[in-house]
């Protein structure tokens, strides 16, 4: 079984009475929903206002990939929360960050820039082209598909550059967007997916479905070998005995050596 933890703000769904009618049981329940449909996936869900923002060490410690999607409220967030996914991530927890959570504390983090774009709320026509047909994240998928009302999304997106572009979007306005990327970061895969704004049905749309379904199964941790960080703020715990026999040469600042 591949253990997924979709976490969601779950805000406008609360307080916005359209938003509510589109996704009545939150945008984490219905990405629940059509996950559900796959019988190798145990899913729960997290959301901003419970506990530890719903992710625990146990929680996040059996967890083989996140879903993560937030807007309004990301500063609420509690670091130690971004801590616990950042340090999942780099032992080789997969993540895949949804929509606006490309300004979210933990995708910011991990890619190391403001994470800036243009965008448009005018509820405009999205094409989004396959770059690569070959890949698993794009099985099942026609050469492209469109979602009839979105938020519009321009460039430049001011992140790295990604392992692997696999989709691209033509809005109705004219602009274009690289609206799915690929990084590693230490052993963990992350996948950003442009699509999701609140205000309109995307995560209905079947082509959706089928991304972030193959994406679960791409990105998720394969080795329970995980990669540990060895490193910590007491330097004398990271120093290993020689596998040689060697005579410590010149003298040491700061790094008092242990004599035996």
């Amino acid at each position: 079984m591949i253990n997924v933890v979709i976490w969601n703000e779950n805000i406008h769904e609360v307080e916005n009475e359209e938003v509510k009618k589109i996704y009545p049981k939150g945008i984490h329940n219905c990405i629940k929903d059509f996950l559900s449909t796959d019988n190798s996936l145990e899913i729960k869900t997290a959301t901003l206002k419970e506990d530890q923002n719903g992710l625990s060490v146990e929680l996040l410690k059996n967890c083989d990939v996140v879903i993560w999607w937030g807007h309004k409220a990301h500063d609420e967030v509690l670091d130690k929360t971004i801590d616990l996914v950042q340090r999942r991530v780099l032992e080789g927890m997969g993540l895949i960050v949804l929509h606006s959570g490309h300004h979210s504390k933990i995708f910011k983090r991990l890619m190391g820039t403001n994470c800036n774009l243009t965008w448009r709320e005018y509820g405009e026509k999205e094409r989004l082209w396959i770059c690569n047909p070959g890949h698993p994240i794009c099985e099942g998928l026609e050469p492209h598909f469109e979602l009839e009302m979105e938020e519009m999304y321009g460039e430049p997106f001011q992140v790295p550059s990604p392992d692997e572009t696999l989709f691209t979007s033509w809005f109705e306005g004219g602009e274009t967007f690289r609206s799915g990327l690929l990084y590693r970061r230490g052993n963990g895969q992350i996948f950003y997916f442009r699509p999701g704004h609140e205000a309109y049905p995307t995560y209905h749309n079947i082509n959706v479905q089928i991304v972030i379904k193959n994406a679960i199964h791409f990105v998720k941790q394969k080795n329970k070998v995980i990669w540990e960080d060895i490193h910590s703020p007491t330097p004398k715990s990271n120093r290993p005995k020689p596998i040689e026999k060697i005579n410590k040469k010149g003298f040491s600042v700061g790094h008092p050596t242990e004599e035996k």
